[in-house]
């Protein structure tokens, strides 16, 4: 770690604000996936420990600067308060007098969470005079959203400019040296898993694996049917980005120039149409890549290639893995993500280190129940990918340097 740790700062009797990503899905007034939330607790508990007062900042959805009710903060400081076992006072707004009568009322050892920050537009084009706002609640900056660290926002950039210390928490740390691992030191074979709806989003990515000498690249997801129909294969009504075929062509060039072993579907799970899977009535079958004709739509990886990937692992040193192999949200569209995340940690179990990023790949795990097999799951969705690809995150690069 190039940057300050919250290990690195004196907290006893002082102010701490802690920017969490508690972006959690919430219905009905109740947290659906707490995954997120109880990633922060190290980091929380380390601070309350050694005596802070604790300022917990965060954003929830979309609300585009406007106050929606639906994405208040209020039911995560009470799931909160059940997972730590404490009093989680909750602040009506996160600037402000609101704001500053809460934080003024804490003792050590104590917790404010406050609203979300996104209900004011500043936040999200990192307002100077909203930073300083902010920090004007605190001693110490604790960044510890490393989801969120990939946007240079008032409360994960801007603040930093005005408080003395900004250190990264203890997820953030375990964060980077993980990823940072693989990008500048993974142990052979290397091999990365990608799924997903599109190829563009994750060139960048396979780029630079392919730079850091990743050994094998296992693609599936939708994301595959780009490469296959570039192949010159039939894929039917699957989802293919056109406009990619040339770039999908010139990644299985670099690979094959760099020894790179690129492997795809060889069977899928298919259907006659989208709309069945709408109405509930979804009639799917298990046939060959090169058996697809025109009104077929691909939906998941088959067993063979569940198999071939799985086989694929069996000797892996280091294995990432981002995105689904299939429409995962829509069961029996599930199964073969659920397959990869029983051989990923099959590999984890044999000593692979294993990383696990962005939402559907992270459920398939907690999902077949294996999750706590994996060496780490990520937070970051954006920010997995961007760090990965080589991209200096704002939220890291605003953090304070160790002398």
């Amino acid at each position: 770690m190039r940057k300050l740790s919250i290990r690195d700062l004196d907290l006893s009797g002082k102010r701490a604000f802690i920017r969490v990503d508690f972006n959690v899905p919430i219905k009905d007034g109740e947290v659906e996936d707490d995954t997120r939330i109880r990633a922060a607790i190290p980091t929380i508990n380390y601070a309350i420990e050694h005596g802070a007062r604790v300022i917990l900042a965060s954003h929830l959805g979309r609300p585009k600067g406007q106050r929606v009710d639906k994405y208040s903060l209020r039911s995560v400081a009470e799931h909160l308060s059940k997972l730590l076992g404490k009093p989680v006072a909750f602040a009506e707004d996160c600037v402000g007098e609101a704001a500053r009568a809460k934080v003024d009322a804490l003792n050590d050892g104590e917790i404010v969470l406050l609203e979300n920050l996104r209900f004011h537009p500043e936040e999200e084009k990192n307002d100077e005079v909203f930073a300083q706002q902010l920090a004007s609640l605190c001693d110490l900056y604790v960044n510890d959203a490393f989801g969120a660290a990939h946007r240079a926002h008032a409360s994960t950039v801007g603040i930093t400019k005005f408080v003395k210390q900004a250190a990264a928490g203890l997820l953030m740390e375990k964060e980077l040296e993980y990823l940072g691992r693989v990008i500048s030191n993974p142990e052979h074979p290397f091999v990365a898993i990608l799924g997903g709806a599109k190829v563009s989003d994750k060139i960048p990515v396979i780029n630079a694996l392919i730079d850091r000498n990743v050994d094998k690249l296992l693609v599936g997801g939708a994301m595959a049917y780009t490469f296959l129909k570039a192949e010159g294969f039939t894929v039917g009504k699957s989802l293919v980005e056109n406009d990619m075929l040339g770039t999908a062509l010139q990644i299985k060039q670099r690979c094959e120039a760099s020894g790179v072993e690129l492997l795809l579907p060889t069977d899928h799970q298919i259907v006659d149409s989208y709309e069945p899977i709408k109405g509930g009535q979804v009639l799917a079958k298990t046939i060959p890549i090169e058996f697809t004709n025109a009104g077929h739509a691909g939906m998941d990886i088959g067993i063979e290639t569940v198999a071939r990937f799985s086989s694929a692992l069996k000797d892996a040193k280091t294995i990432i893995w981002n995105g689904p192999m299939g429409v995962f949200e829509e069961p029996p569209f599930n199964q073969g993500t659920i397959g990869i995340a029983h051989a990923v940690a099959e590999a984890a179990d044999r000593g692979a280190i294993v990383i696990v990023g962005g939402g559907d790949s992270v459920a398939a795990v907690t999902q077949a129940g294996v999750a706590d097999h994996i060496t780490h799951i990520s937070t970051g969705g954006g920010a997995t990918l961007e760090f990965l690809a080589g991209k200096e995150l704002p939220g890291v690069a605003a953090l304070t340097d160790r002398t």
